[in-house]
């Protein structure tokens, strides 16, 4: 599978200045990205996320040619980002919240019009991305209505719409559910799945809400303090830090002593006894549920998940406290990180 994305080395410094005394300042070089290899396969969707100060946007800025890097090399669709960025222009769309494609006293209609002549695409071409968008993403109801009249999750729908009118190879979104209410969250969602789905277009996710990677992408990169601290499946994050499946019974009689199942330790016991909460490692459901019902009858049993948002925490704090965190899963079209 052909890679759309490859960064290798890639490095991004900033001079800053800093307090050297009381009355004094100075100079120094902080490095915002600091070495990251990254091999993007078409048709993937990747979400790549981290702390703030991580390092997403300044890898996406310069994914986007909006920056130089100060180190290593670079390609999007073949191109160097910044050398030829007018060319990746056509090729690649943007929705970062805080900068907007759409005219702000037009209807949104007429930004989508005027968009067709920006980037010169043909109107049949044009009019078939744009009547999938309006039926995917709901526009009819306001396509008439001058983008500054828009709501939030209105206006995302039309900044979706219009970074994917010129038929893009390589999606690029910055949180793009921020927000929104509920009815445009799962709107986008949807939306981005079913684009997902189609696989002519490779998607990158940065966001904080961890829901969104959960259900868009199979890939997960987490970077922090510049680097990659994680490259795999959100299983394989799971897994790595500790994250376990947990199995709640709450039973009619409580045991006298609740019993040491293989592979599912007890993790607590509740409700006076009543409930006991063990966690699935190697064990299956069946074989726990089992032994539990030998023990008397079972009122309710419930598979809680584990908790992304925990899991990536837990992580975060481990690199805080040095540890060595390299990702050892092999992802098709990733790199060992």
């Amino acid at each position: 599978m052909t890679d759309v994305i490859v960064a290798e080395g890639l490095r991004k410094e900033f001079t800053v200045r800093v307090r050297a005394g009381r009355l004094r300042r100075e100079k120094r070089r902080v490095a915002a990205v600091d070495g990251v290899d990254l091999r993007v396969a078409r048709g993937e969707m990747l979400g790549y996320i981290g702390p703030n100060g991580a390092g997403k946007s300044t890898t996406l800025k310069m994914l986007t040619g909006v920056l130089m890097p100060s180190a290593g090399e670079v390609r999007v669709c073949g191109l160097r980002p910044v050398a030829e960025r007018t060319r990746l222009a056509l090729r690649i769309g943007v929705v970062f919240g805080q900068r907007s494609q759409l005219w702000w006293d037009l209807p949104l209609r007429d930004s989508f019009a005027l968009l067709r002549h920006v980037y010169r695409v043909p109107a049949d071409a044009h009019a078939a991305r744009l009547r999938r968008c309006r039926s995917l993403l709901d526009l009819d109801a306001f396509l008439d209505v001058p983008v500054r009249q828009l709501s939030l999750g209105q206006r995302m729908r039309g900044e979706l719409t219009a970074a994917l009118l010129h038929g893009p190879e390589v999606l690029f979104l910055d949180e793009p559910t921020i927000g929104l209410d509920v009815v445009s969250r799962q709107a986008v969602r949807g939306f981005l799945a079913e684009l997902g789905r189609a696989g002519d277009t490779t998607l990158v996710l940065t966001t904080h809400d961890l829901a969104d990677i959960e259900r868009l992408c199979a890939r997960l990169v987490v970077v922090d303090h510049g680097r990659v601290v994680h490259d795999g499946s959100i299983a394989e994050l799971h897994r790595r830090y500790g994250s376990r499946r947990l199995l709640v019974a709450d039973l009619e009689t409580a045991p006298a002593r609740p019993p040491a199942l293989p592979g599912a330790p007890l993790e607590r016991v509740e409700a006076d006894g009543h409930r006991l909460v063990y966690a699935l490692e190697s064990a299956g459901v069946a074989d726990v549920v089992a032994a539990l019902a030998g023990l008397g009858a079972l009122r309710d049993v419930s598979i809680v998940e584990p908790d992304i948002e925990d899991v990536v925490a837990r992580l975060y704090r481990r690199e805080d406290q040095g540890c060595s965190i390299t990702s050892t899963a092999k992802v098709p079209g990733a790199s060992a990180s």
